[in-house]
């Protein structure tokens, strides 16, 4: 087992963009890097950089005529009206961009680095990673390509024989359950937005893949209770070798790509109460479109898997990474509170449980067979 958490991160996240207009037009991993450097919680001997995965590897699920279209689009930088309708491939949610190819297969790479290195035990955060809705043979949701698949094949190949895939981004993972909906072996729990695109995982679901659609305005004590009376008891049960945590930062109050109210501190609760739950622990970033709250979140993140306290108040030299943001072309831009500055906790965003959260918790928990 590694002796401390392993961060896999990438420049190419700095350099690297969807677009002017688009949602994953912010900086986000590069984000997390220099934050945490500037908060001394990144170490050298703790960073590793991601490689990127070959065209041979992502044919394990991805489709080889997709994958000769996707690096085709990155080499020409356009796209013909075939390729766009059947990959799905320059269109407003999965435009042309210069990294189209290598920044999805640098996430890839690094979930199968996270593997290898969870085989004997450990933690790794991969934030680059998350992409889950990607499909073997089209883009899919701002994902080319599927890291979260690729991470369970590689931790299956590296001893893991039982999976707990746990998924708290503000979507459901459409491509995680296509790939491993029907398998026994791994556990699926995602809490998301319902109604939210893909509009997928109804209530419900396979014995070993379980979907909870939450309401708007989900808040950080239905999220405890989520986490606590079902996440928690279900993964428990289930006895995995392996837990990956999909950590998407877009349910936070301030994300504009959902309508869900928690705060920063209900993931951290997620991420620290599954770290003991199985020898081999990743967690991956996902979803997350402002700046501000998904840098401070996914930061925080590192900050709890090794177990250091968070400052009231941010030094100078973190305060600078967060200053230097800007959200250009987004109302939430124009004028930042100020403590998207001086913080990385937000302060907690509790309230009455929502109308018939238990009893869609019974209801999934009733269904669970391992």
């Amino acid at each position: 087992m590694t002796a401390r958490p392993i961060f896999i991160g990438s420049e190419i996240y700095r350099g690297s963009s969807y677009g002017r207009w688009h949602p994953l037009r912010v900086p986000r991993v590069s984000t997390v890097m220099d934050l945490a450097r500037a908060m001394d919680w990144l170490p050298p001997e703790q960073y590793v950089t991601s490689p990127r995965a070959k065209a041979s590897a992502l044919q394990a699920w991805h489709h080889r005529d997709y994958i000769k279209a996707l690096q085709r689009a990155e080499r020409t930088q356009e796209v013909g009206e075939q390729d766009k309708e059947r990959y799905q491939l320059g269109t407003v949610t999965n435009p042309v961009f210069p990294q189209m190819f290598s920044r999805p297969a640098t996430g890839v790479g690094g979930a199968l680095l996270a593997g290898e290195l969870l085989k004997s035990g450990g933690i790794v955060y991969q934030p680059g990673g998350g992409t889950h809705h990607g499909m073997p043979g089209h883009a899919n949701g701002f994902c080319y390509l599927n890291d979260p698949v690729f991470a369970i094949q590689s931790l299956r190949r590296n001893g893991a024989a039982r999976i707990a895939y746990v998924d708290i981004d503000a979507h459901h993972p459409d491509g995680v359950e296509h790939a491993f909906g029907d398998d026994p072996g791994t556990l699926l729990i995602s809490t998301h937005e319902a109604g939210l695109w893909p509009r997928s995982g109804l209530l419900g679901g396979a014995p070993t893949t379980l979907n909870l659609p939450v309401p708007r305005g989900l808040h950080d004590d239905d999220m405890a209770l989520i986490r606590d009376e079902l996440i928690l008891p279900l993964v428990q049960d289930f006895k995995p070798d392996a837990i990956v945590l999909q950590c998407g930062a877009d349910a936070v109050e301030e994300d504009p790509q959902s309508h869900l109210s928690v705060s920063n501190n209900a993931h951290w609760a997620v991420v620290s109460a599954l770290q003991n739950m199985a020898p081999r622990y990743l967690v991956q970033g996902g979803g997350g479109y402002n700046p501000w709250s998904v840098g401070r979140l996914w930061t925080g993140v590192w900050a709890t898997l090794n177990g250091h306290d968070i400052p009231e108040t941010l030094p100078e030299q973190a305060e600078a990474v967060l200053r230097g943001l800007e959200f250009k072309n987004n109302r939430r831009g124009r004028n930042p509170p100020n403590h998207w500055f001086t913080t990385i906790r937000d302060q907690p965003r509790g309230g009455p449980i929502h109308e018939g959260l238990r009893r869609d918790i019974q209801t999934l928990r009733d269904l669970a067979r391992f």
